[in-house]
């Protein structure tokens, strides 16, 4: 094998399925980055994006619903070397895994958060999701979604995100730059991928996205380190939506805040048995 190729296998996706260009450009952006397959771990929890670590020869873990966040950090804390990518779901991420979505930016490891968002259950045939837009119809929602759609966007700038962008998955190139710069990035990386489900949302289609999507990247004047200005750009959604980093911030990360974790990765530190022994005994 070659020293950076990250092999992809047959998928269970629907034919045209967005969640096909992440996988691609997630394979292209670890070989360019120069990455090797056991140095990269890659965290799913339940759902048709959260197959993902199934699909790329590398580390891979499957969380239950909602619960790919904590293994994943819990990995990063551990093992500092280890290039930590959570894929998955707007509804794992935003829906079940709200909560640990909420925290995990609070502690800011370092680890890469790839959100497919299709707005939509897909692996669950269609039920409506966190992002489903108020009045989306759906089998399970005949009359439309009657509640507003949770902005991932506003949500993690406002919680102290440090690295918050969009991308959209019919623009290959610019999602690989994107998810480039979240990898390297110090700390914990938002990305939202903007994913047509082809089967479930006929509402959200690539068509859809195309007239709308707009590259932030692309505006010399806009400035991702004022807040004020990514909120703005946070809250565009409709007729224009933007894609890039809406905001950028240095901080340091969870490890850097720990003394003892800094000094040395919990992996390479000597086992103590007789401390574990003793734990042991006293549930025995």
């Amino acid at each position: 094998m070659k020293k950076t190729e990250f092999l992809t296998f047959e998928t269970a996706w629907c034919p045209g399925c967005g969640d096909f260009a992440i996988l691609e450009a997630l394979k292209e952006t670890l070989e360019e980055l120069q990455k090797n397959p056991h140095e990269v771990l890659v965290v799913g929890g339940i759902g048709q994006a959260a197959k993902t670590p199934q699909y790329i020869n590398a580390n891979g873990f499957e969380g239950l619903h909602g619960r790919a966040l904590p293994p994943a950090a819990a990995a990063k804390i551990v093992n500092h070397k280890l290039t930590v990518i959570v894929d998955t779901g707007d509804g794992d991420s935003y829906g079940e895994g709200g909560n640990h979505f909420i925290h995990n930016i609070k502690r800011n490891v370092d680890m890469t958060h790839f959100v497919h968002d299709n707005q939509i259950y897909g692996l669950t045939k269609g039920q409506s999701s966190p992002t489903s837009d108020l009045g989306h119809v759906t089998d399970f929602t005949p009359d439309g979604v009657n509640t507003h759609p949770i902005n991932p966007m506003v949500a993690a700038i406002g919680l102290g995100a440090g690295f918050v962008a969009r991308a959209f998955s019919g623009d290959k190139e610019h999602l690989k730059s994107i998810m480039k710069a979240a990898i390297n990035y110090n700390g914990y990386a938002l990305v939202d991928i903007l994913q047509p489900c082809v089967s479930f949302n006929k509402v959200n289609t690539f068509a859809w996205y195309k007239k709308r999507v707009y590259n932030l990247d692309e505006n010399a004047s806009y400035n991702p380190t004022d807040k004020a200005a990514a909120f703005a750009k946070a809250m565009e959604w409709g007729d224009k939506i933007p894609t890039g980093i809406l905001y950028i911030e240095d901080d340091q990360s969870y490890v850097e805040k720990v003394p003892f974790l800094k000094e040395a990765p919990l992996v390479d530190l000597p086992v103590e048995t007789e401390v574990i022994e003793g734990f042991f005994k006293e549930f025995m």
